[in-house]
């Protein structure tokens, strides 16, 4: 079995490249920090079922500060509606905590990878019909009833629990398209909603993981603490430098940017490319 510093640089230019997308689409980094680390602990001998179950449980941990960076990155700015963001974060933090549970017990590795990809792919496909049909409404009136927006953060929460999507894949279609939100508006919500539906994950991991015999040392559950330290050192910087960035870019490429990078790793997961 290989040591943690073996794999240093990979997980610290990792953590760069999470921190930078959290910031800069609104979403969790999964498409990431999944591949990335399913092989580093793979590579490490442990078994692929097992394997994939730490690298969600760890990249939730390491998307929770990376959300919180990034959410007050684009709070600065005035891009973050913290009533539409509590009430999709409460529900999906209770949402993420069931979703990890069925994930642990219920689910092979193999489905949980399946998964992750469709949904990536699910909602890339959701925001390329609305770029072609120029559904968006950018300068339109925001449409936030919170009695019927906050329950949706249930379901987004599931998917976190099983995939170890922060839920901006979701979020951040759904804030657009059912309520109107221009994008960059919907990519600072969605990241404070991210920290929530992170911590309901971890949480998740964590309690469902203790007696496990496969499990890497220094692990909480399926958390594990020496990976998640490498990837969060240069995740939570970056993050910042990514809302900056966000807020740069015209809203129209920022959107091309999150469809491209969503049906890459949605295809990769799946094992097509």
């Amino acid at each position: 079995m290989q040591t943690y510093l073996s794999y240093l640089p990979v997980l610290l230019a990792t953590g760069v490249g999470v921190g930078f997308a959290s910031g800069l689409l609104g979403v969790g980094g999964a498409f990431i920090t999944v591949p990335v680390t399913y092989w580093v602990i793979v590579d490490m001998g442990i078994a692929p079922d097992i394997a994939i179950k730490i690298a969600f449980g760890t990249n939730l941990l390491v998307v929770l500060p990376t959300a919180i960076s990034g959410a007050l990155g684009h709070n600065r700015r005035g891009s973050v509606r913290w009533k539409a963001a509590l009430g999709l974060g409460s529900f999906g933090l209770a949402g993420a905590l069931v979703g990890a549970a069925l994930a642990v017990h219920f689910l092979p590795g193999g489905a949980l990878k399946i998964a992750f990809g469709g949904v990536v792919l699910a909602g890339a496909l959701w925001m390329g019909l609305d770029a072609v049909l120029k559904l968006t409404r950018e300068r339109g009136e925001l449409r936030e009833n919170l009695a019927l927006l906050a329950p949706c953060g249930f379901p987004i929460g599931m998917v976190t629990g099983l995939t170890s999507l922060g839920g901006g894949i979701l979020a951040v279609p759904m804030l657009v398209l059912a309520s109107g939100f221009p994008m960059h508006l919907a990519v600072g919500t969605s990241t404070a909603v991210i920290a929530f539906t992170s911590l309901g994950g971890v949480i998740g991991y964590a309690l469902n993981g203790p007696g496990v015999p496969e499990l890497l040392p220094h692990s909480v559950g399926y958390v594990n603490l020496p990976i998640w330290l490498c990837l969060a050192a240069t995740s939570v910087p970056m993050a910042q430098l990514g809302a900056k960035v966000a807020h740069a870019l015209p809203a129209k490429r920022l959107m091309y940017v999150f469809i491209a990078v969503m049906v890459y790793v949605g295809l990769r997961m799946l094992g097509v490319v």
